[in-house]
């Protein structure tokens, strides 16, 4: 058999192969994507609980807002402040187009809406 020889150096290519396996190609973006993070502290229902917000909630509002320009969204972090008992949350959006540059003004914008919608949707104090 012939040793792999493959032409580029990228990771994200790389990564697709290995030995004695085949495997289906996932294509990748080659312009860069942008990232931006939205924290926020979650409120509390009228009966002390906490609102529950799920990854796949704030992904269904980033999707409304960016659509096919959002490649990722994680939660990242999670912690509840030692003195006010308060409950945060930092999730990371990584916008990313398949076919062009998007902008910084782009990104903002989207990200502006989304956490607009956070505070109206589920009563947030972003951060």
């Amino acid at each position: 058999m012939y040793p792999l020889c493959l032409m580029s150096l990228d990771k994200r290519f790389i990564s697709q192969f290995k030995e004695n396996q085949i495997s289906i190609f996932k294509p990748y973006s080659k312009y860069p994507g942008s990232q931006r993070d939205i924290s926020f502290w979650l409120p509390k229902t009228e009966d002390g609980n906490l609102v529950k917000l799920h990854e796949n909630d704030l992904m269904e509002i980033v999707r409304e807002n960016a659509g096919d320009l959002v490649e990722s969204v994680k939660l990242t972090d999670e912690f509840v402040h030692p003195k006010t008992g308060k409950h945060s949350q930092t999730y990371r959006i990584n916008y990313q187009s398949m076919d062009r540059n998007i902008t910084n003004d782009e990104v903002n914008v989207m990200n502006d809406k989304t956490r607009e919608e956070l505070v109206e949707k589920f009563g947030v104090q972003l951060r």
